[in-house]
């Protein structure tokens, strides 16, 4: 008899955007007649920057050359990429990084979905609340989170560290000492994020207890204001206790073409049960060389050129085109009267509802009665309840009737 990982039995019976998916699909099969935006899913609309999509022509003009083939390539990324990534994103900013520290991978979703693989099912993990829904459902399958409680809407054993507006979406210390801390920021799905005061007292705790962070930036590209990191690293003492990882899928636009990346200094130790020091960076060098065979050759040649010049602005007109459309849905909303977040250094608008209004709730009057699809908070964990996601991804003209319909919606 085949048994499953019965750890699966736990998930929640959809994954959010699949749920969002099937009611817009129910909605315009019903309605064929009735034009649906969609400000749902945090997907790109803009096309690729065309110095990215001639560098990948060039790419696989030369797997037609025997002397230029490329087969199997390293498994942690080519060279050529990994030197950009360390000129461009780490030493402008004062941060050393090794070459052998950086992992390039097919999109962030993998690599911290991923990550679990090295760590103990054991330990004990601590995840902002509201989260992006990878971080709760890849540990549920591994067998950290416990049981599912239907009356809370959270797993037995995940410690939630709640950020709202009561406290300006800064995550308190945990009381209970985690072994691994999930942080994303800029935040999906509430836009917001923290200065380097605020990251730094994370990183102190860290340290103190001898855990783990594990830090999501893949929207640092939208950042706009001087005091918030781009790079957990820039916080001392970060790389005795930090992951952090990387995408271009939101800069670049490489969400259907996958290639993001993970940064693991080799000061950053784990320890066995025993209590000795191991290497987190070699645990996840030797499991990348078991499990993944590398990114194509002419994916990370399409990577390398958003660092070229041309690249370099190509993909700023499409990020200042997100922010444009941001700050649309930002001020509008706000001058109807909603109470929103995020949209600054962020391509989330978080929407505050009137109180008592269930997010589902919301998310169903506002397709149906205006055709307007967004994300429901609740989604992403309780602490969401009460508050809707929307995206700056959709085109200018798109963006700018949804907010119409949403400010004249009665």
């Amino acid at each position: 008899m085949i048994n499953i990982n019965e750890n699966f039995l736990d998930l929640q019976d959809s994954y959010l955007f699949s749920t969002i998916a099937k009611k817009v699909k129910a909605f315009q099969e019903a309605n064929p007649d009735k034009k649906v935006i969609k400000l749902g899913i945090g997907d790109v609309t803009l096309p690729l920057a065309k110095a990215c999509v001639n560098a990948m022509k060039k790419a696989a003009d030369e797997m037609l050359d025997s002397n230029t083939f490329k087969g199997y390539g390293p498994e942690q990324g080519y060279d050529f990429l990994k030197d950009k990534i360390i000129e461009f994103d780490y030493k402008k900013r004062g941060i050393d990084v090794e070459p052998d520290e950086i992992f390039v991978s097919d999109g962030a979703k993998c690599d911290t979905g991923n990550i679990g693989d090295i760590f103990s099912k054991d330990n004990k993990v601590a995840i902002t609340d509201p989260v992006y829904p990878v971080y709760i459902d890849t540990n549920t399958m591994a067998g950290r989170a416990g049981k599912y409680n239907e009356s809370t809407g959270m797993y037995d054993n995940i410690i939630y560290m709640p950020c709202n507006a009561e406290n300006n979406f800064e995550p308190e210390l945990p009381s209970e000492v985690p072994d691994i801390i999930y942080l994303c920021f800029p935040n999906n799905p509430t836009g917001t994020v923290l200065n380097k005061t605020q990251l730094k007292k994370l990183v102190d705790y860290a340290k103190e207890n001898k855990a783990i962070i594990l830090y999501d930036s893949a929207y640092e590209a939208f950042i706009t204001e001087e005091d918030v990191p781009h790079s957990i690293y820039e916080i001392e003492g970060a790389k005795e206790v930090a992951i952090e990882f990387k995408s271009f899928s939101k800069t670049a636009g490489f969400t259907g073409v996958r290639c993001g990346y993970v940064v693991i200094p080799k000061a950053l130790k784990g320890y066995s049960k025993d209590g000795q020091e191991v290497s987190i960076n070699k645990l996840w060098n030797r499991r990348t060389c078991t499990k993944f065979n590398g990114v194509s050759y002419i994916t990370q040649k399409g990577a390398e050129a958003v660092y070229s010049e041309e690249g370099q602005a190509q993909i700023k007109q499409n990020i200042d085109y997100y922010k444009e459309n941001a700050k649309i849905i930002k001020e509008n909303l706000e001058e109807a009267g909603y109470k929103v977040f995020g949209g600054v250094n962020a391509p989330y608008i978080w929407l505050k509802l009137p109180d008592g209004v269930k997010s589902w709730n919301f998310f169903d009057r506002l397709l149906n009665e205006i055709q307007v699809v967004g994300t429901p908070g609740v989604g992403f964990g309780p602490s969401g309840e009460g508050y809707f996601r929307l995206t700056a991804f959709g085109n200018r003209e798109n963006t700018i009737e949804a907010v119409n319909r949403i400010k004249n919606w009665k």
